[in-house]
């Protein structure tokens, strides 16, 4: 008698691209022309405050003013976004960027403009992103399916890193061209455009009113939940480690090595220009490269940046310092996709704004501290400020390997 043959088992379909998605492609399209929109502000801001005033010191205080409210309201912007919905906090906040850049840029053209409105402008667009940014990585799991997560992150991630590489120069051109007023106008014209799709698309569910608690109640709700979460808890203490670590090294310790070693600006611009290259190819990377243990990949990862930041103080030769940031650029790319999606994955849809939020105020928020802390160390010594740099995101790296949910998240 034969024995009845098993059946093998039927592989699991491939979820489509989540481009094929008409939700996702549409929150999308509306996002990129947004980005590229916001190009023309990111280079049409620095030079309006300098024809003003003339003073880098007043270039500084401005970024600090939008800097601040951004650091101190990201809790809060997670709570409300998950009592209101992240579509209804994000459409508000466009439409208050919109009539905010087009007023600046009416006053430009007027010639009316005056350096404490650049600081109300800082201030509120500040505000604008601690609510804006929760709500835009909560927005996006209501978008596609779980398995999606990670091509959906890569996606955004990819275009947002496209923007700031091919953007600037014909920004740059087109204000030469046009008036510093237009590049106003011009992001203003482009928040239209996220407004249109996000007002074709449907509302996540949020908490019920019922179950509503105070705002303040809500934070500290978020707070416990991660604190309760071993691997949520660690992944993101190594996430802001990894922020925190390069941040002030880069953008401080990269200007000044660049300044003293090499001693010419075209250096600086082709080292973060081999940053840049290697952010977009990581985060292309993870969207093609399916990854079965993305907790060892990130602490692994986190080691290699580690150990990256802490040679660059050393290395003699430009092109040392630039294939050692397309390195660290491919891997924070292709890190940070993955650590994005996970959590969002992880997380219940009732709190993923409050959860979205933690993890944003630890990579935007200790930017400031970053930079101040980066300042200190290298007018003491700028290889030791990559040296403990580097070390410190090693030994944070080894701590959250030796916790086993961390090393076993798939």
């Amino acid at each position: 008698m034969t024995a009845a043959a098993t059946p093998s088992p039927v592989p699991a379909a491939k979820p489509p691209h989540p481009l094929r998605e008409r939700n996702f492609r549409l929150w999308w399209m509306g996002s990129t022309i947004s980005l590229l929109g916001d190009q023309f502000y990111l280079v049409a801001m620095p030079w309006v405050i300098l024809q003003l005033t003339g003073s880098a010191v007043a270039m500084g205080t401005v970024l600090m003013a939008s800097s601040i409210p951004r650091a101190v309201l990201m809790l809060m912007g997670g709570a409300v976004t998950d009592r209101i919905s992240p579509r209804k906090v994000m459409m508000t906040t466009a439409t208050a960027r919109t009539a905010l850049v087009t007023a600046i840029g009416c006053l430009l053209w007027f010639h009316f403009l005056a350096l404490w409105q650049l600081y109300v402008l800082a201030f509120c667009f500040g505000v604008a992103d601690a609510f804006a940014f929760p709500a835009a990585m909560a927005f996006m799991p209501s978008l596609v399916k779980r398995e999606q997560m990670v091509a959906a992150s890569s996606v955004s991630q990819s275009t947002s890193q496209l923007a700031g590489i091919v953007t600037p120069a014909p920004a740059g051109l087109a204000i030469k061209a046009l008036g510093l007023a237009w590049a106003f106008f011009i992001d203003a014209v482009s928040f239209l455009f996220i407004l249109a799709a996000l007002w074709k698309l449907p509302d996540p569910p949020v908490t019920p009113k019922a179950a509503r608690k105070p705002v303040w109640s809500s934070i500290g709700e978020g707070l416990r939940y991660v604190g309760k979460d071993v691997p949520l808890r660690t992944l993101m203490l190594v996430a802001a480690v990894m922020n925190f670590c390069i941040a002030g090294s880069i953008s401080i310790g990269l200007a000044l090595l660049t300044k003293t070693r090499f001693g010419s600006p075209a250096a600086f611009g082709t080292v973060l220009s081999a940053a840049a290259a290697g952010s977009l190819g990581g985060a292309l990377l993870a969207g093609i490269w399916k990854v079965r243990r993305r907790g060892a990949l990130i602490l692994a990862v986190a080691v290699l940046l580690g150990v990256s930041l802490s040679v660059i103080g050393l290395l003699p030769k430009l092109w040392m310092v630039a294939a050692v940031l397309l390195v660290m650029g491919l891997s924070a790319g292709l890190t940070n996709v993955h650590i994005g999606a996970w959590i969002q994955q992880r997380v219940d849809q009732s709190v993923r704004g409050r959860i979205t939020s933690v993890l944003m105020l630890s990579v935007v928020g200790l930017m400031p501290v970053s930079y101040a802390v980066a300042g200190l160390l290298a007018a003491w010594s700028l290889k030791g400020l990559f040296l403990i740099a580097g070390a410190s995101l090693v030994v944070v790296a080894g701590i959250g390997a030796l916790q086993k949910p961390v090393r076993d998240i798939e």
